[in-house]
């Protein structure tokens, strides 16, 4: 590899370790074929993660510096990066994808500057993902308000059927 290439493979790399990314899993590609890899790099494309397959000296080269340093012995052998925003979403397509598919393993990862093992990695893919936890919040929130609505409107309710039950039995009582 041209080292103009490898220079612009660090710095597309310092990028993605440096940036907003909150998540980086470290995985071992063995074997994948060029259209297993794409199709997990668009299950990661559609759930708004990355999935990268590095060279791991060019990698610890970017890892410097940044707050994903730690993870830099990961990188041995064939590796790869799935990295998200979103402190769930690039384990769990990481982790489903390496259940049904055993030439992809997750050897580890990071979330912010914790190093996590593999098992980690799993437990953290079984939670659920911030817009799922946003959605339950805002059920949380609602459920009281419409609880307190038909709680309110109950009263009015059986005012109303108590009203139309006496009129009827006055409407009846006339015409007797």
């Amino acid at each position: 590899m041209e080292r103009a290439k490898k220079e612009e493979l660090v710095t597309s790399l310092s990028a993605i370790f440096g940036g907003e990314n909150s998540l980086l899993v470290v995985t071992r590609p063995t074997g994948l074929t060029v259209a297993e890899v794409s199709d997990l790099r668009r299950q990661m494309r559609q759930a708004g993660c990355g999935f990268t397959v590095t060279k791991n000296r060019l990698a610890r080269l970017a890892l410097k510096g940044t707050k994903f340093e730690s993870v830099s012995d990961l990188f041995k052998g064939p590796t790869a990066v799935a990295y998200s925003r979103d402190p769930v979403a690039a384990a769990r397509i990481a982790v489903k994808y390496a259940d049904g598919n055993q030439k992809l393993a997750v050897i580890g990862g990071a979330l912010e500057a914790k190093v996590l093992d593999a098992k980690e990695v799993t437990s953290l893919a079984k939670l659920p993902s911030l817009d799922e936890l946003r959605a339950k919040i805002v059920g949380m929130i609602a459920t009281p308000a419409t609880r307190i609505a038909g709680v309110l409107q109950a009263p009015a309710g059986q005012l109303a059927r108590l009203m139309s039950a006496h009129a009827k039995a006055s409407g009846e009582n006339k015409a007797a």
